[in-house]
C-alpha cells in the first residue's frame, strides 16, 4: 500500500501567492525556478517522512496481526462456551420445572401449604 503526498507550497515574502493562483503566472511543466528549489526540497523531505511512516505502521500492522488473530480465536471460543452454558442452564431450567410440575401433581396439598408457609414467611421479611 503505498500513498503519495502532495506538496503545499507555502507564501513567502518572495512569492507571496505559491499555488499560481489568478492573481499570478502560473508555472509551465518542466520549469524550474530558483523560488521552486526549497518547496521542492521540503516536498522531498515530506515523501520520505509519509514513506517512513507507512512503512513503521505496516510493520506495526504485522506485528499485531498474529495477537489479534489469537486474540479473535479466544473470543469466537469463550461464544461458543458461554452458548453452550446457556444451552445447559436452560436444559436444567427445564427438568426441573417438569419435575416441580410432577411434584404438584402427585401432591397437590403438600405443594398448596408450601406456597403457603413462604408466603407467609416472605410477608413476615417484607414488613
Amino acid at each position: 500500500m503505498t500513498l503519495t503526498a502532495e506538496t503545499t507550497r507555502l507564501p513567502t515574502a518572495e512569492n507571496p501567492n505559491p499555488g499560481g493562483s489568478p492573481s499570478g503566472p502560473l508555472p509551465t511543466p518542466g520549469t524550474a525556478s530558483a523560488n521552486d528549489a526549497a518547496p521542492h526540497a521540503g516536498g522531498e523531505l515530506m515523501e520520505r517522512v509519509v514513506q517512513g511512516a507507512h512503512q513503521a505502521i505496516d510493520r506495526l500492522a504485522e506485528q499485531a496481526a498474529p495477537h489479534v488473530q489469537r486474540l479473535e480465536e479466544k473470543l469466537g471460543n469463550a461464544d461458543d462456551m458461554l452458548h453452550q452454558r446457556a444451552d445447559q442452564l436452560r436444559e436444567m431450567g427445564d427438568v426441573y420445572v417438569g419435575s416441580l410440575r410432577d411434584t404438584v401433581r402427585e401432591n397437590p396439598l403438600l405443594a398448596l401449604g408450601a406456597a403457603l408457609a413462604l408466603g407467609l414467611i416472605i410477608a413476615r421479611v417484607t414488613r
